[in-house]
């Protein structure tokens, strides 16, 4: 399914590709990069960029680091997970320590999450 996007923010969607974090790149470069279903980084939706996207699994991935734990970036992101649920998508947060101390658990849930979607759709 195909969202609208402010085209104004795809300059920047390009260049956090281009400079991800290293979580970021380890989470894309060692599992979902060639993850059977596809994923999509930095994507554009509404005027929002999220880290990861699956349309298949109508599935987004944010990764948060230490910041989102302030009480400001806490609102922003319930905004924004608010208004990409309203969407019919599941986003699901996962902290970087999470992507460095628990990377097998991270891919294992992801995967089970895709599954679950794709059984449901069916």
């Amino acid at each position: 399914m195909k969202y609208n996007h402010n085209k104004n923010i795809v300059p920047l969607a390009k260049e956090l590709r281009k400079n991800m974090t290293s979580e970021e790149k380890h989470l894309w470069y060692d599992f979902l990069r060639k993850y059977p279903i596809r994923f999509s980084r930095q994507k554009v939706i509404g005027n929002y960029i999220v880290d990861f996207y699956c349309a298949k699994a109508n599935l987004v991935i944010e990764l948060d680091g230490s910041h989102h734990g302030l009480e400001k970036e806490t609102e922003k992101d319930e905004k924004r997970t608010e208004y990409i649920e309203s969407l019919g998508l599941t986003v699901i947060r996962i902290p970087n320590y999470e992507i460095k101390d628990n990377f097998l658990y991270v891919c294992r849930y992801i995967d089970s999450l895709v599954e679950k979607s794709l059984r449901q759709q069916s």
